[in-house]
């Protein structure tokens, strides 16, 4: 039987240091900024930097809601296929189950986008 291993307060001592240095050191580094950084507020200054092109218009405008869908659905569908790296990793180790289950899987995922297609979420026109 191992003995019971108990933390004490004093073994967080150099988190809790670690902390107030990363503390201090970033209100330091903003207060720093603050006092010797430049004050000279100009309309070239304040405007919009958009990667060295000309502002043309208001950034304001609306997008088509299909922009977003198709981003979403983009989000959705590569972080599912994310979930099969670790499945082709242990591939061997799961044996039967585990491709009857990444068959599963798949079948969802063919299902969502079959319904995506069917609802013609896809098409711009």
């Amino acid at each position: 039987m191992e003995p019971e291993v108990q933390s004490m307060p004093s073994d967080y001592l150099p988190i809790l240091i670690q902390f107030g240095v990363a503390i201090l050191f970033s209100a330091g580094v903003i207060l720093l900024t603050h006092f010797i950084g430049p004050k000279v507020k100009t309309e070239t200054k304040l405007g919009a930097f958009e990667s060295g092109v000309e502002v043309i218009g208001n950034a304001r405008q609306p997008f088509s809601i299909k922009y977003f869908i198709v981003a979403i659905l983009f989000v959705i569908f590569d972080i599912e296929v994310i979930f099969m790296y670790p499945w082709a990793v242990n591939f061997r180790e799961f044996g039967l189950s585990g491709l009857i289950e990444m068959f599963v899987f798949m079948a969802l995922l063919l299902l969502g986008f079959i319904y995506v297609i069917k609802k013609r979420v896809l098409d711009w026109e």
